[in-house]
């Protein structure tokens, strides 16, 4: 049998006090542990996105009429609210598991040794963003679906998303001084390429805020915009988004780059094709749901997409940079 260690009443204390350092202090996770903490949080951050878009998509946006109340009368929803109160509602408590997913990752991440501070400041800012983002989304309810706050409060969960990705990464990586494994005007380019990538995915919002899904099925106000315009401006940065993934596949190609960045372009490059081929089918079929919803599900994966590309240019080496040789200009320049 394995003995229990007593708590005693200075643990007590000290757990009360700081339960992140109290468990610090007993438990050191895996590499894999503290890399899966991240990961999954990554994924609640992707499966909060589509099932919010499940509940607008389904006319459920105000299934729960107020916020922080389901209703006035009931904290959660009742058998009288029907189908939309219940997909509402579970979007809601699909917040608490993204939370616990959050506090997975920090837990991990703190407990990790040696102290890595980085990943636990990402993981905190996640933690902020979740709140931040809830505190938007009742905001939403209270304010009627107004457009502008539904875009905002995506592009706060594109936010979270880009954060969750960082942090997946550097717990594959050291914490030593990052090396550059490309040119520097490479690395313009997908500057370039991660720039245009944001401004798709914002005339995407305003596509969704001026389009027919309002979220629910009362008279819910539009963004004053022509429509066809909008997605066409969508529609051209898409096919620009493409031409600068395919060239830089060729200049990466031309300058023999490491396979990390060539292997992220060419997934890059075969999710935009897929992306495109499912916006242009749903916008010569009328905007079918689930189309819609495949689509929203195919922007987070083009976003992560273009964050791992944008990641992949460069690499940390194991170790604090103080304690790492410093490498010679010379070989800085050559790469």
């Amino acid at each position: 049998m394995v003995s229990v260690p007593k708590l005693t009443r200075a643990d007590a204390e000290a757990a009360l006090r700081n339960p992140l350092a109290f468990i610090a202090a007993r438990w050191t996770p895996d590499p894999r542990t503290v890399q899966r903490a991240a990961l999954a949080a990554l994924v609640m951050s992707v499966v909060i996105v589509v099932t919010g878009g499940a509940v607008r998509l389904t006319g459920s946006g105000l299934g729960c009429p107020t916020w922080p109340k389901c209703t006035d009368d009931s904290l959660t929803a009742t058998r009288e609210m029907g189908l939309h109160g219940a997909i509402e509602f579970g979007n809601r408590m699909l917040t608490y598991v993204l939370c616990a997913a959050v506090g997975w990752a920090i837990i991990a991440a703190r407990s990790q040794k040696p102290v890595r501070r980085g990943l636990t400041r990402l993981g905190w800012a996640q933690f902020w963003v979740v709140m931040g983002n809830a505190i938007l989304g009742g905001i939403v309810v209270l304010v009627g679906l107004n457009p502008y706050t539904v875009a905002a409060h995506f592009l706060l969960s594109s936010a979270l998303i880009a954060v969750a990705t960082v942090m997946w990464q550097r717990t594959r990586e050291g914490d030593g001084e990052p090396r550059p494994l490309v040119g520097a005007s490479v690395r313009q380019l997908v500057w370039v390429l991660v720039g245009v990538t944001v401004a798709l995915i914002a005339v995407g919002t305003v596509v969704t805020g001026a389009g027919p899904h309002a979220g629910d099925s009362s008279d819910v106000p539009r963004m004053p915009v022509d429509w066809e315009m909008v997605t066409k401006l969508h529609a051209v940065l898409a096919w620009v988004v493409v031409t600068l993934t395919f060239a830089l596949w060729f200049v990466l190609r031309a300058v023999d780059a490491p396979r990390g960045p060539l292997n992220r372009t060419r997934e890059l490059f075969v999710v935009l094709l897929a992306q495109g081929v499912v916006g242009y089918v749903q916008y010569f079929t009328d905007l079918p749901e689930v189309l819609v919803g495949a689509h929203m599900l195919g922007s987070c994966v083009v976003w992560i997409g273009t964050l791992r590309l944008l990641l992949s240019l460069r690499e940390r080496p194991e170790g604090s940079p103080a304690d790492l040789p410093e490498q010679p200009a010379r070989t800085l320049a050559t790469t």
